[in-house]
């Protein structure tokens, strides 16, 4: 799950406090047991069949950025990622110091400005407010050109416990996205990481 962002609406943010302070905190004391500790292996697949190394990739709520890296290694140029944690920030930037090819933000999601072709979900979705899906749709297809993808995996999934991850279905996402968002692939991961087996959707949208 990766850092969620500041804004939250009045209601939400009386009974959660996901802003900034909550997760740096996470990060401080590596209580992050979402962490998989590798490229989550949906998305790695999904980056093998990937030819253009210019496309212009986002990557919200970026975490350790194992899929940051994974894309670095796979010889992509133009990678952008940022979280609101400026421990996991600060990290970050220790361990692309030397990589020209990657942008790494301290920020916002919901105040970021740019286009780009791509952006890869991996558990940001999950770890806002639900009261906040509706601004993440919008915040997407600002940000994404005409015909750019968002590809990941979405939680098929209700916790028991009051998230953060906060989870979903596949009629929800449907319902949330259907307006603005074409639905491409919204389906069962058939690869998904062993201890999230038959819990994730694997998701492509594509700006109309």
């Amino acid at each position: 799950m990766k850092s969620n962002p500041v804004k939250q609406s009045a209601e939400s943010s009386q009974s959660l406090d996901l802003g900034e302070n909550f997760w740096n905190e996470q990060y401080k004391a590596n209580t992050t047991a979402w962490d998989l500790g590798q490229v989550s292996p949906p998305l790695k697949a999904y980056i093998d069949q990937l030819s253009d190394k210019d496309l212009r990739i986002l990557i919200p709520g970026c975490g350790n950025s194992y899929e940051a890296e994974y894309l670095m290694e796979k010889g992509f140029k133009n990678v952008t990622v940022i979280d609101i944690a400026p421990e996991l920030v600060e990290r970050l930037k220790s361990k692309f110091r030397l990589n020209p090819n990657i942008r790494i933000i301290l920020g916002d999601f919901f105040t970021l400005k740019g286009e780009y072709d791509l952006i890869l979900e991996q558990t940001f979705f999950c770890a806002l407010d639900p009261e906040m899906r509706k601004d993440y749709v919008e915040a997407m297809k600002s940000l994404l050109r005409t015909g750019g993808k968002i590809a990941g995996v979405l939680f098929n999934i209700h916790f028991e416990r009051e998230g953060p991850p906060f989870g979903g279905s596949a009629a929800e996402y449907r319902a949330l996205f259907e307006s603005e968002i074409e639905h491409k692939i919204l389906e069962p991961c058939y690869n998904s990481f062993p201890k999230r087996a038959d819990s994730e959707l694997f998701v492509i949208l594509v700006k109309k």
